[in-house]
């Protein structure tokens, strides 16, 4: 189900295979008791976070707190891939 990442053009991204998603929720979000606008998953452990347009933004926290690079949209239809070292949408 993961796309392969030699096809993004972002050397960040080929660094392994993407991991499928570990959750279809935002576990940090459902702890707090809080919703989400968008979900996210890490390309490199699957940790499913919320978007920054929602109040919390933890796929940018899990992305500051481990580096891992890339994301991907899990919302309906969407195939992009996002790169936070290179700020790429792809």
């Amino acid at each position: 189900m993961s796309p392969n990442a030699a096809n993004t053009g972002c050397s960040h991204l080929n660094s392994g295979p993407w991991v499928d998603p570990t959750s279809t929720v935002c576990d940090e979000c459902v702890a707090l008791g809080d919703s989400w606008v968008h979900l996210r998953a890490c390309l490199n452990c699957g940790q499913v976070g919320c978007c920054d347009q929602s109040k919390n933004k933890h796929a940018t926290r899990h992305y500051r707190a481990t580096k891992h690079p890339g994301l991907r949209s899990l919302e309906p239809g969407a195939t992009w891939v996002y790169s936070y070292i290179d700020r790429l949408l792809m």
